[in-house]
């Protein structure tokens, strides 16, 4: 059959269409994207303003025309950090249900990580023993580990690319002062779940996932997304050191030119790269490899896996 999973994150509005059925690999058939870019349009009081709920409503729309027009016979919509935090959520979500028909579900930032712990388990297989998960988002950071298909542990750390960026560098390129107080900022909050995770031994496997951590592997190395999903990319904390401090000292622009950013991500790359480094040092990570799999794969396989058992 085919799926279609609606996915309102704090930078995009993506539509995933995969051909799935229980047991087989869902098959992806169209993306449809639209970069809302959701955590920016809080307002002081962390409310998502008419503007942006009704740019939200739009898109949703235009997600929904897409997913008719490619043939999908069930939508999984769900909605991340940037409605779930927000003040006035409830509204946000009943407007979209009124206007469009789409009930968002909510999902939270441990659901999140299991998920997203489902996608990368499922692409590595067994074989690849305890793994531990990396996925930097627009809004927050999601830690997950384990040796099943469901994590031992599970965190979401208010540490998204987009959501550091507006809030602690507000300059083009950012003043040095700026980068260093984020840089304490985010080794601390990574800090306080180290222990969590450390108490069930070293992972097996680190893996990472995101459009994020795909930018900071395809800065220092990695093969293009053209070379397909099945060439091994890897990250090492060496390389991502020394990026750190040159991206610091981009503008946005430069960073835009840099091989695999693209011009709607290059402003959040350097707040990125300081999760992405923090956690690494931190749990002790010399070298992560990138899955193509993350959450809206995870998002299919759970429904899949319900069909399944019906």
């Amino acid at each position: 059959m085919r799926l279609g999973v609606l996915d309102v994150g704090s930078n995009t509005v993506h539509l995933l269409v995969v051909d799935a059925h229980p047991g087989a690999r869902p098959l992806p058939a169209h993306s449809h994207k639209a970069d809302l870019r959701l955590a920016q349009l809080l307002d002081d009081s962390g409310a998502i303003g008419d503007d942006g709920i009704e740019k939200l409503v739009d898109v949703v729309r235009d997600a929904l025309q897409a997913a008719e027009d490619k043939g999908v016979e069930d939508l999984l919509p769900f909605a991340t950090s940037a409605v779930r935090e927000a003040s006035n959520a409830d509204e946000v979500l009943a407007r979209v249900a009124d206007e469009t028909g789409v009930r968002l579900q909510v999902l939270s930032g441990a659901e999140e990580a299991r998920l997203t712990f489902l996608a990368v388990r499922r692409w590595f297989g067994w074989s690849a023993g305890k793994l531990l998960v990396l996925d930097i988002g627009g809004g927050s950071l999601e830690i997950a580990f384990g040796i099943d298909e469901e994590p031992d542990a599970a965190a979401s750390l208010p540490l998204g690319a987009g959501r550091l960026t507006a809030g602690w560098l507000p300059g083009d390129p950012p003043a040095p002062d700026d980068v260093r107080a984020l840089r304490r900022h985010v080794r601390a909050e990574i800090a306080r779940t180290v222990g969590e995770f450390a108490r069930f031994g070293a992972p097996d496997h680190v893996v990472a996932t995101s459009k994020t951590f795909k930018q900071l592997a395809r800065i220092a190395g990695a093969a293009r997304s053209a070379d397909g999903l099945y060439v091994q990319r890897e990250l090492k904390r060496e390389s991502l050191e020394a990026w750190v401090p040159r991206l610091s000292g981009m503008t946005t622009d430069q960073r835009a030119e840099l091989p695999g950013v693209s011009d709607g991500r290059a402003a959040q790359l350097l707040a990125g790269a300081l999760v992405a480094e923090g956690a690494m040092d931190l749990f002790g990570v010399e070298s992560l490899e990138i899955c193509p799999w993350a959450l809206r794969e995870g998002v299919i396989l759970r429904r899949l896996d319900h069909m399944g058992s019906a």
